[in-house]
Order: C-alpha cells, then structure tokens, then sequence
C-alpha cells in the first residue's frame, strides 16, 4: 500500500495502479524508456494493472516479465469498461494513468487520477478529469514514488 496525506487534498491509501498503455507507457506500441524500472519498484507497494485496447497489438510483449495484470478491452464502451474496471477494484483504494479520451471516467473516479501529456498528446476531457498532469509517464510514476511531489502539486 501507498499513503500520503495531502492538506487540503485527501488522505490517500493506494492498493491499486491502474494504467493505460499507448500514449501513456508506450509511444507506438513500444514501451516509453525508464518505465520498466519504475513499474517494477512500484510494484512492491501496489497492484499494477494495465487496462488498454491494444491499438498495435504489442502490450502483452512489451511488458513480459513485470508483475502486472494486463486487460484489453474490445469494441465500443472503452470509456465505460475502464471506469467498470476501477469501480471493482475499489476507486478508493486506486491510482490511475491515462492519457486518452476513453481514460477520462477513470480518472475522474479515482482516489488520484493523473493525466500524461507525451508526444501522442492527450485528450482535453482527460486533461480536465484529472487531479495532476504530468509531462511524462516517468514523471507520473515519480509522483507515487516521490510521493512529496504530489504534496508539493495537490496541497491547497
């Protein structure tokens, strides 16, 4: 588990990393540098799981080897799954990344959601759900693992 207390914020007590991949962790499919790493750290403190529609077909590859659930969703209702998804984990308990228009709900129904701005751009519905935004997926996870940096960009 993660705490972090953020005046003015919430207390949060994070069991749950959810994830979008493209656009998020990876840029065309491929997995963004340094993301590896930092999953893996983060994974002794949460449970990751990577919720995606797969758009190149490569998730599954690109992260062989972390300890994650991975989820990809179908079809039409990405939005709506993605946000269902979240809802049995416990929105309390849960962090989520994302960048597109479909991670948007997600976001906004997380105890944290952040929101990453990278090179396949983000959706300004998504940019709006979010709690933080970040210029990078590396950045991203360096607020749960530098959590006084989320102090630092929350606290009112």
């Amino acid at each position: 588990m993660l705490s972090v207390d953020i005046p003015g914020f919430r207390r949060l007590r994070l069991r749950h990393l959810v994830l979008d991949y493209n656009g998020t962790l990876a840029c065309d499919g491929k997995l963004l540098r340094g993301v590896r790493p930092r999953l893996r750290r983060l994974s002794a403190a949460l449970r990751l799981h990577v919720v995606t529609a797969d758009t190149f077909g490569r998730t599954r590859r690109e992260l062989r080897g972390l300890p994650c659930r991975i989820v990809i969703l179908e079809g039409t209702g990405q939005d709506q799954a993605k946000a269902a998804y979240v809802r049995r984990l416990g929105p309390e308990g849960t962090v989520c990344i994302g960048n597109g228009r479909n991670d948007r709900r997600m976001l906004r129904l997380a105890a944290l959601g952040i929101a990453v701005l990278q090179r396949e751009g983000a959706a300004a519905k998504t940019l709006a759900a979010a709690d933080a935004v970040a210029c990078s997926a590396a950045d991203a996870l360096d607020l749960l693992l530098r959590p006084l940096r989320l102090v630092a960009t929350l606290r009112s």
